[in-house]
């Protein structure tokens, strides 16, 4: 450790020692003697919309005491709600995100760690224990809600969504405006919770299970696929064994470096397998067809998701899929819709008179597609039936307009009329009347913004009311 971030870092956790500074406990026998959540009700409520005041401070100096990329860097962390300290501890933090990165507003990922900069599992603001979490900074996304609200409504329908928080962001004393705290999504029995696959798992019974898979953007420096983190469709996007047009499947669990050769294999055959049967004139066979691969009603949720939001990155990137041991592939959970809702101005991004899963059609050459697995499934009668059955029941309730704007409502009202984040975002970021990449609407106040998002979600239902029944 170097001396210049001893000093301050000494400085924290002899603070910490003195005043027994842990993670909030459930337990009321527990020793910390941060508040007590008792004393207010509201201060954990389930149903209630709150915000948390996250302090940030580098703990190194020069060039160690800036946020980047990589590494993490140490830093103390303090939250707090209603003048009330919830939670200090050390956090090794970095920024994160992809196009993201170029905003002005940085998104960060942190690690809850102990005095030897080691993973610490703590429950942070009422979410389950863990060490991985993330701040999402909501920039070119306005109404800064758009995340927030499809993770509730994908919660709502039985989903595992990653949980969310408002947060008001500050490091190193700079006000950064409003956040979205989630959780990071990884193999853990809080959230993706499937099997632990252990390098010497390769026998019959425990190599089925269980994995995590990406499409996306590939995490190498160079932005390549190679065989040590990803592995090939056999399929072109148009369900034919030849062609260059080839989707690509990231290892996301377990890691490039710790996944073992014969998992690579199983995993890969399993794909294979599955899309082997889907293009197959078989296809619709109740034992042998694609029922026999996945778990067809989370790809029905999955679609209705992306296709509610005409989410412009859906099926193609940040999708993430999962194989639990002996089980079949599930797709989901949903991740990154900041470009939904009628928030992107190309491909058709934001038109309520589309279908998402078309997204090959409307932008032939992009680079990242959809696979051809959408077109096939919806060429089965029975599962269109089921996708028609599931999406008129969700209208009534989940789904249904009253209930999404509802929860846009509230939101808006918390935001803006509540507690006044609103104006100390914007005054932070004044970007309203700009257009801020990808904005197919730029509005010039937080109103507009909701409206434009409210309205837009009336016709894309409309739409899609008669759009699905009529498959």
């Amino acid at each position: 450790m170097r001396k210049d971030i001893l000093k301050p870092l000494l400085f924290i956790l002899i603070i910490a020692s003195c005043n027994s500074i842990d993670p909030i406990s459930d337990n009321p026998d527990s020793n910390n003697n941060n508040i007590d959540t008792t004393k207010n009700d509201n201060l954990f409520c389930e149903d209630c919309i709150k915000s948390f005041d996250f302090e940030i401070t580098t703990l190194g100096v020069g060039p160690e005491g800036e946020i980047v990329d990589e590494p993490k860097v140490p830093a103390a962390l303090t939250i707090k709600r209603l003048d009330s300290t919830l939670y200090e501890g050390i956090i090794g933090i970095e920024i994160r995100g992809e196009s993201s990165q170029f905003f002005d507003k940085k998104s960060y990922g942190f690690e809850t760690w102990d005095s030897q900069y080691n993973d610490l599992d703590v429950a942070l603001i009422g979410f389950p224990e863990e060490e991985d979490w993330i701040l999402y900074g909501p920039f070119s996304d306005k109404s800064l809600i758009r995340n927030k609200l499809i993770y509730e409504l994908s919660n709502r329908m039985g989903r595992y969504t990653t949980k969310t928080e408002f947060v008001e962001l500050t490091i190193n004393y700079e006000y950064k405006g409003l956040y979205i705290f989630m959780e990071k999504l990884k193999r853990d029995k809080n959230r993706i919770d499937i099997s632990k696959l252990e390098n010497a798992d390769i026998d019959e019974e425990l190599i089925s299970g269980g994995y995590i898979i990406k499409i996306d953007k590939s995490d190498m420096e160079d932005g390549s696929y190679t065989d040590y983190n990803s592995f090939q469709s056999q399929f072109d996007v148009f369900g034919n064994e030849n062609g260059d047009i080839r989707i690509n499947f990231n290892y996301e669990y377990p890691k490039p470096g710790e996944i073992h050769a014969n998992q690579k294999n199983y995993i890969k055959n399993y794909f294979y397998e599955f899309e082997s049967s889907l293009a197959s004139n078989n296809f619709k066979d109740p034992i042998n067809g694609f029922r026999k691969y996945i778990d067809e009603d989370s790809f029905i949720d999955f679609f209705i998701l992306n296709e509610l939001s005409n989410n412009v990155d859906g099926y193609r990137l940040s999708t993430y899929l999962q194989k639990d041991r002996n089980e079949k592939l599930v797709i989901g959970p949903i991740w990154d819709f900041n470009l939904s809702f009628g928030n992107a101005d190309y491909c058709g991004g934001e038109r309520y008179d589309v279908w998402c899963f078309k997204f090959n059609e409307r932008c032939l050459g992009d680079y990242w597609n959809v696979p051809f697995w959408w077109n096939r499934l919806l060429e089965d009668e029975k599962f269109v039936d089921k996708l028609k059955g599931r999406w008129n029941q969700l209208r009534l309730n989940i789904l249904s307009d009253n209930n999404i704007l509802t929860l846009i409502e509230e939101q808006y009202s918390f935001l803006n009329n509540e507690t006044d984040i609103i104006n100390r975002n914007f005054n932070k970021w004044k970007i309203f009347g700009i257009y801020i990449w990808p904005n197919s609407f730029i509005g010039n106040n937080y109103y507009e913004e909701i409206d434009f998002l409210k309205n837009w979600i009336k016709e894309r239902t409309k739409w899609l009311d008669e759009s699905i029944n009529n498959l």
